[in-house]
């Protein structure tokens, strides 16, 4: 199951929306998985923090303030939050600089496994969070990144300082708020004492209806096989 739908994502990643890729595509896409998969070295941070919604949207996690209507909605009715840090490793950025300037087609097909792979590795550690919360009353609200819709991008780097992140897996950032290695990722997840039966993540989070790479009905990969 959790092939498949590294699968679908990376498809969707690639742009492919309704049209399935052809018989070469799907091993060449098939191949960038595998090798992903095999340089990645997935490292996870969480830390529970405290919360406090106030007026026009400003919302404190722990020490940091700022203003965000997004996340200020996502966070409704929740008490604490859950910041979270996860990388697939330098190995990954690595493989991707190579074909880059091997391959520029291989280059991208990597670039979108990666980040399959890595949404999937997010979620597999979410499932598991959740599931312990959940036996002692809290429920989770979808994962928010700094960038989604009006979240301060420049919280990535006060994120990452508050999880030690650097110290602990080796996550950074630079002056611009990329994340360093670039196959990382951060969120927010908010707790909250009253079930919304919401545990999606991701697209259905962003504002953004219009992204070319937002998820639709997209096909899985059949019969694709290894080079």
């Amino acid at each position: 199951m959790a092939e498949e739908r590294i699968c679908r994502e990376t498809i969707r990643y690639l742009g492919y929306r309704e049209h399935r890729p052809d018989p070469q595509m799907e091993k060449l896409i098939a191949w960038g998985i595998h090798e992903t998969e095999q340089k990645s070295v997935p490292a996870f941070i969480v830390q529970e923090f405290t919360m406090e919604l106030g007026e026009k949207h400003r919302v404190r996690i722990g020490d940091e303030a700022f203003i965000s209507q997004n996340l200020s909605r996502n966070l409704q009715d929740c008490e604490k939050v859950l910041l979270l840090a996860a990388t697939l490793g330098a190995q990954v950025d690595r493989l991707i600089q190579k074909y880059s300037r091997l391959d520029m087609a291989k280059a991208v097909i990597l670039q979108a496994a990666a980040a399959a792979i890595l949404e999937e590795y997010c979620d597999e550690k979410n499932r598991e969070l959740q599931q312990k919360a959940e036996e002692q009353g809290w429920y989770f609200r979808p994962r928010f990144s700094p960038g989604y819709g009006d979240f301060p991008i420049d919280f990535q780097k006060t994120l990452l300082a508050m999880l030690s992140a650097q110290k602990r897996i080796g996550v950074t950032t630079t002056e611009s708020g990329m994340l360093v290695p670039v196959k990382s990722v951060t969120a927010v997840i908010g707790m909250s004492r009253r079930d919304t039966k919401c545990r999606l993540s991701g697209c259905e989070t962003c504002g953004k209806r219009d992204c070319i790479y937002r998820r639709s009905t997209s096909v899985p990969l059949e019969n694709a096989k290894e080079e």
